[in-house]
């Protein structure tokens, strides 16, 4: 699936948070890093209609994200940055089912698929779980099942391994390699994106470097350096 952005930009109350920028992004493994501040978040929100572009167009296989947003959001799921913040009700399988609910699927579908993507996730076990009885790690695993459950064909994840132990980190990192959709990846965790086949680089709202993986992550590196 191709996104194009076409000179698409955002000013925020008159001041620039992301200045215009043309790529197209098509690999399977996407890094978004930067510094604080840098644009990165506001990059990734564009792409399923999050937030508008002010100038320029974002396109989902030639859609815009504007006119058709309904379709972008169809295609692009987003994770934030605290997952748990994004899930409605109580009981983990639950949760994951209201997603399905709200497209109007059949009570026999949507107990398949539920059960389904609680078992390709390998917390099936957790199905009747209280989320916010969750560890960090099981909490991002429910979170990707949740968004995943209505069939998007990319994820983005925002900080996905933010505050979680060498354990669940090492565990969340295998299973976004292992994600048969698109993954766009915002993070501060370096290691986590050095091997993806592109990584761009956000630098005072401007795509400051892009390219593969450790060779963006060294030009970052230089960057904050300075």
């Amino acid at each position: 699936m191709d996104i194009v952005f076409t000179g698409a930009a955002v000013d925020f109350a008159g001041r620039p948070a992301l200045h215009p920028l043309t790529a197209t992004l098509r690999e399977r493994r996407i890094g978004v890093i930067g510094l604080n501040g840098s644009g990165k978040t506001t990059f990734a929100r564009l792409v399923n209609g999050l937030v508008r572009p002010t100038a320029g167009t974002v396109t989902v296989d030639g859609r815009d994200t504007v006119g058709d947003a309904e379709y972008a959001r169809g295609k692009v799921g987003f994770i934030f940055q605290n997952p748990q913040h994004q899930m409605i009700l109580p009981i983990l399988a639950e949760d994951i089912a209201f997603g399905l609910k709200n497209r109007g699927l059949g009570k026999a579908e949507i107990e398949a698929r539920t059960t389904a993507i609680l078992d390709r996730f390998g917390i099936a076990h957790l199905a009747r779980r209280r989320v916010h009885e969750l560890s960090g790690g099981e909490t991002q695993l429910a979170a990707i099942a949740s968004v995943l459950v209505t069939g998007p064909e990319t994820l983005i994840l925002d900080e996905p391994t933010n505050q979680l132990d060498l354990k669940n980190r090492a565990l969340i990192e295998r299973t976004i390699l292992d994600l048969p959709e698109q993954a766009i990846v915002i993070t501060h965790d370096l290691a986590l994106v050095e091997h993806f086949e592109r990584v761009l680089v956000f630098h005072a709202g401007r795509l400051a470097a892009d390219g593969e993986g450790a060779q963006a992550v060294a030009a970052y590196r230089e960057l904050a350096a300075c």
